[in-house]
């Protein structure tokens, strides 16, 4: 399986129709470089508001965006289904029915088909400044090269999200990630490859890039898409598959075995996915006064 990993640069459009050019042009070159998979970032979407506001304004950012989401959509699903490819188009915030919302992850197949992955756990920014609300639990999605799952950004900082997906069936899972400091951007990317020890499992992420001085969202942007297995037989002793360039916007190619995981998880020099304590009691607290 090949994967195509977006280091999508925060470039405002000059209007909607250019951003769907965009993505529908990465979605080209991805397909002709012999990708099956292509992987947008987290909160790619917010990118659409620069096709509008000038300036820095949240709250009308938020609300341009959500507005846009079923038109994005629409449009996602001609490109997948045009460039036959699954799409994973970044995140974008939905409101939902009860009139909140949602970080979405949109995945989509190369007939079109549309299925979500929401975030569950939201940072400090996401909560306290946008208002944005948890969204459904974890999910696995099967396709014609394997099961995967999708954990945005935050929600890889958490074991038992990817947990929940490993123990149904997902070997490969995706990270699209917005981090605004190269401190945040190393939680993930550490993040991620402590799931890919713990789980025996790879993990791609998949970064926004660059600076939007127009945006109070999606201002300032950092990191590298990496693709991370663990440091075993079968996979690099590093555990580093692939790695993009530092807040460079490009397209990261990774050739990736699903074999390989089965293989390992078999004959690895450690099996930490056979070995996952499924219960741990709380620790004793020994005084020590």
């Amino acid at each position: 399986m090949r994967l195509a990993l977006a280091q999508f640069g925060v470039t405002a459009p000059q209007h909607v129709a250019g951003f769907v050019a965009r993505i529908a042009g990465l979605a080209d070159k991805a397909k002709a470089g012999g990708a099956d998979l292509l992987v947008l970032p987290e909160y790619a979407a917010m990118v659409l508001a620069g096709a509008e506001i000038r300036a820095p304004n949240i709250t009308a950012e938020l609300e341009f965006v959500t507005a846009q989401a079923g038109e994005f959509l629409r449009a996602m699903q001609r490109i997948a289904a045009g460039s036959q490819i699954y799409l994973l188009a970044g995140t974008l915030p939905m409101r939902d029915a009860d009139g909140k919302i949602r970080n979405r992850a949109p995945f989509i197949s190369p007939t079109g088909t549309l299925e979500y992955q929401d975030k569950q756990s939201m940072t400090r920014f996401e909560a306290e400044q946008w208002g944005i609300s948890p969204g459904a639990a974890p999910k696995v999605f099967a396709t014609a090269h394997g099961k995967i799952g999708v954990s945005i950004c935050y929600d890889a900082e958490f074991p038992l999200h990817v947990r929940s997906q490993v123990n149904a069936g997902a070997e490969l899972i995706l990270v699209p990630s917005c981090t605004d400091s190269v401190a945040g951007f190393n939680r993930v990317r550490l993040s991620a490859r402590a799931r890919a020890v713990e789980n025996q499992c790879i993990v791609a992420t998949c970064p926004l890039v660059g600076f939007a001085p127009w945006s109070g969202a999606i201002d300032e942007n950092h990191g590298y898409a990496g693709v991370y297995g663990p440091p075993d037989k079968h996979f690099p002793e590093s555990g580093i598959l692939v790695r993009g360039i530092m807040d460079e916007a490009e397209l990261v190619f990774a050739d990736i075995d699903m074999k390989a995981i089965a293989q390992v998880r078999r004959d690895g020099g450690v099996l930490n996915h056979r070995d996952w304590p499924d219960i741990i009691a709380p620790s004793p607290v020994i005084e020590l006064l």
